[in-house]
């Protein structure tokens, strides 16, 4: 959905909640699925060039195939699948997730092409919030460096040491590590270890928001300025979220969703021991005035 297909009846040039545009979302008319053009002219004067390699120096070793192609395999595959995801989308070893987030990015899939192939509505929301972050960034372009609520207070700490242990994937706990070793290795990273990560940053740590959200573009495949830096500002508590001082316990959400430490064991090489961990230091929560 184009960013300003849909106005808040109420006024406003955007939606600012969620809930509300989803709403509004489902009922919208969608244009037809398009085929494939037969033949595309350049620009006069413009030369096609030559297709980068795929390894890049200072990449990830891991990264998933490009190209339309293997979006479209992608696709075909997680359709037949896509039934798994309301009941294990959260699941952080089984990762029952459709990972098309890297073709979307890059226009390699339209979100349009994958919401008609596709019958869940659990995913089809998350193509809803892609679309919801692309509005809020039409009507505040400062998404990117600016608090996106009015009236937050940021008082964030300077902790370059506890920033690059962050970073790094050596906080000491375990979750939040092995999320971080991911990014690095694959250039990718579990939604549900994205909301841990991010929240012991800001809500933990009390490490500016745009500290983190800089790191995860430089590495992710599927940093779109839109949702990198608005789901960074919900989790931060300055942007989106109705519910700006919610904060994600690492450990609990360890045992709630790697019961078994099997994608700890993945990403840092061994099972977490049992009992409790180290979890960092407990920060003020995120205010807003």
């Amino acid at each position: 959905m184009p960013p300003g297909a849909l106005k808040p009846t109420g006024g406003g040039d955007h939606y600012r909640v969620f809930t509300p545009y989803w709403r509004a979302w489902q009922d919208a008319r969608r244009r037809k699925v398009l085929g494939a053009p037969g033949r595309i002219a350049l620009p006069d004067k413009l030369a096609a060039g030559r297709l980068p390699s795929a390894s890049v120096k200072g990449g990830s070793p891991d990264v998933v195939a490009g190209g339309e192609s293997a979006a479209r395999e992608r696709l075909t595959a997680w359709r037949r699948r896509a039934n798994e995801y309301a009941k294990g989308h959260d699941d952080l070893a089984g990762d029952r997730t459709s990972r098309l987030s890297p073709y979307l990015h890059f226009g390699c899939v339209s979100p349009l092409d994958v919401e008609s192939e596709v019958d869940s509505p659990e995913f089809v929301r998350q193509l809803c919030w892609r679309d919801f972050y692309h509005q809020v960034l039409a009507g505040f372009p400062e998404l990117p460096r600016r608090a996106y609520r009015r009236g937050v207070t940021e008082d964030w700490r300077d902790d370059p040491a506890a920033l690059d242990a962050w970073k790094e994937g050596r906080t000491g706990v375990s979750i939040v590590d092995a999320g971080m070793r991911q990014l690095v290795a694959e250039g990718f990273m579990h939604n549900r270890a994205r909301l841990i990560t991010a929240s012991y940053l800001t809500k933990h740590l009390w490490v500016d928001w745009r500290e983190g959200a800089a790191w995860f573009a430089h590495w992710l495949l599927d940093a779109d300025i839109a949702d990198n830096w608005g789901n960074w500002q919900w989790v931060a508590g300055t942007g989106n979220n109705p519910r700006p001082n919610q904060r994600f316990n690492p450990e609990r959400q360890a045992t709630r969703f790697d019961p078994d430490g099997r994608y700890r064991e993945r990403y840092l090489g061994s099972r977490p021991e049992s009992g409790r961990q180290k979890s960092g230091r407990q920060e003020r929560p995120a205010r807003s005035g």
